[in-house]
């Protein structure tokens, strides 16, 4: 979960070094985080049906090859193009080993899933924390790439091959999952929450382009560390007070952060909206077990997961575009999306009251 996190929570740190070394406009460079998003979250449920059916062992050592590939890839790239083609193929293996992670938690501890996935998904921000600073401080991109990428290509396979399932999991089928009104609540949900996120996961230079560079630099840093450190924290009281509710709660978070934003305070956006983020990313999963079921959680949160593309599209290259045109314009969109999340959330609740009771 840790190299899950270089994908997303370093590309601010990585995103500079990506533009001026293939001399490329922010549209241009957003694109890749674009694709991130779009490939990580298509191929998760791809991956969670092999994962739920054989088991997560092979499919996540041919995972764990696929994101290092995105790293050496870039590292080999001549242009641009080739980046695009190479990171796309890393977000593949990124995805599945994302949602392979996290399941792990889900379904050996379902009686304490909140926290159980809280730690596991604790590194999906904790190793970018580690990384940023050394990213930031390195000349080009090329020599950070290599590194990252001959680290994951030897430890992943060998992590992998470690990793299985309990038998005997009860839950619903996918083809039944998506029948549902209450799935696609969560779905719609899930990706208005997450444009605040991937936009202060992707945005964060432009959004904080006035500050003082070592204050930016802190922030880019301070970003994943709340995402992934407080993860456990939110699990333990999702556990208390149940897992939708305090979904909704960090939805809320999310919001006000977003708000900040539109009277420039950049820093106090970043810290609640990493405060929440990462733990709200993690939760939805845990929503999609508690509701459905274990079972089938691999693929189930690999469908729902799909919503992070979508997510991503929006609060990367559509904000981009917004942004060109009117800095206020692009603000007020972020905080519209963070209220999407917490009505759909909202929605789920007022629809399943004995589902999203507290658990203890």
């Amino acid at each position: 979960m840790s190299f899950n996190s270089l994908y997303q929570y370093s590309w601010n740190a990585l995103e500079p070094l990506l533009r001026s070394g293939f001399d490329v406009s922010l549209v241009q460079i957003a694109l890749g985080f674009t694709l991130f998003s779009i490939f990580s979250s298509a191929f998760q449920p791809i991956g969670g049906h092999f994962a739920d059916k054989y088991g997560p062992k092979m499919i996540g050592i041919l995972s764990g090859v696929l994101s290092a590939i995105g790293f050496l890839g870039t590292y080999l790239s001549p242009n641009i193009y080739v980046f695009y083609a190479v990171w796309s193929i890393g977000s593949i293996g990124e995805g599945i080993l994302y949602g392979i992670a996290a399941n792990l938690a889900m379904k050996w501890f379902r009686d304490r899933m909140g926290f159980a996935t809280g730690i596991v998904s604790m590194g999906f921000g904790l190793g970018s924390a580690i990384a940023n600073p050394f990213i930031a401080m390195a000349a080009d991109y090329k020599l950070v790439t290599l590194i990252i990428g001959l680290a994951e290509v030897i430890l992943l396979p060998i992590l992998l091959w470690l990793s299985d399932y309990p038998p005997k999991l009860a839950g619903q089928a996918p083809k039944q999952v998506i029948l549902t009104a209450k799935f696609w609540l969560i779905y719609v949900s899930f990706v208005g929450a997450v444009v605040p996120l991937t936009t202060m996961s992707s945005e964060l230079p432009i959004l904080g382009k006035n500050l003082p560079q070592q204050e930016l630099i802190a922030l880019i840093s301070i970003l994943p560390l709340l995402s992934g450190g407080l993860r456990p924290f939110f699990g333990y009281i999702a556990d208390r007070l149940g897992i939708v509710r305090t979904t909704l709660l960090l939805n809320v978070l999310i919001t006000i952060g977003a708000a900040f934003l539109l009277v420039d305070l950049v820093p106090v956006s970043t810290v609640l909206i990493g405060f929440a983020g990462g733990s709200m990313i993690t939760l939805y999963f845990n929503v999609a077990g508690e509701i459905f079921g274990t079972r089938f959680s691999t693929v189930n949160s690999g469908i729902l997961y799909t919503g992070k593309a979508l997510g991503g599209a929006l609060g990367s290259v559509v904000f981009a575009i917004l942004y060109t045109i009117s800095l206020q314009l692009s603000e007020i969109y972020t905080v519209i999306c963070g209220i999407i999340g917490v009505i759909g959330i909202l929605s789920v609740i007022i629809m399943s009251p004995k589902q999203t009771r507290k658990v203890q």
